[in-house]
């Protein structure tokens, strides 16, 4: 893996976008994980204005503290960044209160977590005339469909869409990434709990990234117990998020009835 050409070229093509749509910068959401890490710190590297906020919602300390550490290492390594902290903790109270009892399972609140957090994203990029920096990896975006739909998945580009995880964490390791978050077990950051990635899917990330590998380059080798529990998670997850991976159906009405 050719490290520092890929740095550069995501950087560039970030930069290219950025002129060719004609706005004027990023804005990126900081969890305290590694994929918004890798992600700002390139959308730093372009040069143009980034707006990288923390969006704390009943924020588990830990991630807190990560996200408030990348965000004075990218400010002291760039100039061009800027940073806002926007409590929305309350903004996710009222859907608590509001919504009726019945329909607040964990999911749905953890989503409604992630959307109130996009609506705040398109706040700043709208006034700011700045584009969303998307941060999900490979696995997540095209692989399982670990992200909500028109939250963490509503974005304007995705920069390390075609990387692993793995790769992501190799590429922040070039960077210098703070320890803390290249340490840290990857969570999304959507429960109240420090419950993990892993806690939620039931395989690692590696685990994952060799079930797409195997099912994309058709392979057949004899696949032991644990492999094969892995692959059924990797398949029953891709088939139940195909409509977060697909584009958005239309239905085409025939010439004849118009």
């Amino acid at each position: 893996m050719k490290k520092k050409e890929i740095i550069d070229h995501i950087s560039t093509w970030l930069k290219d976008y950025c002129e060719r749509s004609r706005t004027n910068g990023f804005v990126i959401g900081i969890s305290g994980g590694i994929d918004s890490a890798v992600t700002s710190t390139l959308c730093a590297m372009t040069g143009k204005r980034l707006i990288v906020l923390n969006l704390p919602i009943k924020q588990h300390q830990n991630e807190y503290y990560r996200s408030v550490e990348h965000i004075e290492w990218l400010k002291k390594n760039f100039k061009n960044v800027e940073s806002e902290t926007v409590e929305l903790s309350d903004i996710f109270k009222g859907f608590e209160k509001d919504l009726p009892d019945s329909i607040q399972d964990f999911l749905t609140m953890a989503n409604v977590r992630s959307r109130v957090r996009m609506i705040t994203l398109y706040a700043f990029a709208s006034h700011h005339k700045l584009l969303v920096a998307g941060t999900g990896n490979k696995i997540e975006d095209f692989g399982i469909g670990f992200f909500t739909k028109y939250g963490d998945g509503g974005v304007d580009l995705s920069p390390i869409a075609d990387l692993t995880k793995s790769e992501v964490y190799a590429l922040a390791a070039e960077l210098n990434i703070v320890e803390s978050i290249q340490k840290a077990r990857p969570t999304d950051g959507l429960y109240a709990d420090d419950r993990t990635d892993e806690d939620q899917i039931g395989a690692t990330y590696p685990e994952l990234e060799w079930a797409m590998d195997h099912i994309e380059n058709n392979k057949t080798e004899p696949l032991n117990d644990r492999q094969k529990m892995v692959m059924e998670i990797y398949k029953s997850r891709n088939r139940a998020n195909k409509h977060k991976m697909e584009p958005i159906p239309v239905c085409i009405i025939p010439k004849e009835l118009k």
